[in-house]
């Protein structure tokens, strides 16, 4: 029986995952997969994709770590495949997915301030990086860097048969010839200013962790100090949400 690994919820760096844990917002960090892989051990693993992508550089080190697996994957697109979860699914050995699934494969996008110099910068970096994550479908696919940079352009839906026949998938789960189509997802990445706020409250001591405790961690002796922590994360969170819906 194949080892299950889950890839969902949104992609996010290793010093991310305690902050979403925090909040109970899924997410898949390439640490997950990583110790995920060493368990698995050389033998064939499953890989479960339900994401609407992230960060780009963990979901390219996901990427890596799958295409360098000894072992024989398989994976499943179960739902969607977006952006950096797209590049991910892209390391199996071989890619099914569910008639009422989508991939969806776009530009990379980034948040830049200063002068024009700096714009110019920042999109020369943007246009080199979509032709480096176009290496993952052009090695899938077998499709030109041409072609796909268009895709990418474009952001390109693609519906389980046009996975299919551009080369995206291998196979398309229960196929009986009635392909359906999924609808469109939200995605809810966590702002920058909120990561950063919450680890600002870390290091101030403000939420009461103690050194190498995670707000996860549950220890007999401190479970109404760590609820109140919780709690007080919380209300932060939603003043920062308001702070920002009202910018």
């Amino acid at each position: 029986m194949p080892k299950k690994i889950n890839i969902k919820g949104e992609i996010i760096p290793n010093d991310y995952k305690w902050i979403y844990d925090l909040f109970d917002i899924e997410n898949t960090s390439p640490g997950d997969v990583e110790k995920a892989l060493k368990e698995a051990n050389g033998e064939d693993i499953e890989v479960i994709i339900n994401s609407p992508g992230g960060d780009v550089f963990s979901g390219s080190e996901i990427y890596t770590l799958l295409k360098e697996y000894k072992g024989k994957s398989v994976g499943k697109i179960v739902g969607i495949a977006a952006s950096a979860a797209s590049v991910i699914a892209m390391g199996v050995d071989k890619l099914y997915i569910s008639p009422t699934a989508e991939i969806m494969i776009h530009n990379v996008q980034s948040q830049a301030r200063g002068d024009y110099r700096d714009f110019e910068h920042e999109a020369g970096v943007l246009k080199d990086y979509n032709s480096t994550i176009a290496n993952a479908y052009l090695l899938k696919t077998g499709m030109s860097k041409e072609e796909l940079l268009d895709l990418m352009d474009n952001e390109t839906w693609l519906t389980p048969q046009q996975a299919l026949e551009k080369g995206f998938v291998d196979e398309i789960m229960f196929n009986d010839g009635k392909i359906r189509l999924t609808a469109s997802i939200k995605q809810s990445t966590l702002p920058i200013n909120v990561i950063n706020k919450m680890r600002s409250l870390k290091v101030k001591g403000l939420l009461n962790l103690k050194d190498n405790q995670e707000p996860n961690d549950n220890p007999p002796d401190s479970q109404q100090g760590k609820e109140a922590d919780i709690l007080l994360a919380k209300l932060i969170l939603l003043k920062l949400k308001g702070e920002i819906d009202n910018e």
